[in-house]
């Protein structure tokens, strides 16, 4: 993930352009290296190292969206609906 992806996924989640850190955010750039990494272990099965990486960035994915779905709702459906996880 470089520079260019990073301030892009800013763009179209975020609140202005130096949010970076609100939850929206923070799960779409997540999603975007789950999906990296996921990509990498397809062909390097036994890099055992990036495979903890991965679930333990999963798992907090799942904690981040699971607040969100407790403060904001329709934000959190609207998120997941974006990115297209969770079914």
């Amino acid at each position: 993930m470089n520079l260019k992806n990073k301030q892009e996924i800013v763009k179209a989640y975020g609140k202005n352009e130096k949010d970076t850190g609100s939850t929206a955010v923070q799960v779409a750039m997540m999603s975007q290296k789950i999906s990296e990494l996921t990509e990498h272990l397809k062909s390097n099965q036994k890099d055992f190292a990036t495979k903890r990486g991965l679930l333990m960035m999963v798992g907090k994915r799942k904690r981040l969206l699971s607040y969100l779905k407790a403060q904001n709702l329709d934000e959190y459906r609207e998120l997941i609906k974006k990115l297209g996880i969770r079914g």
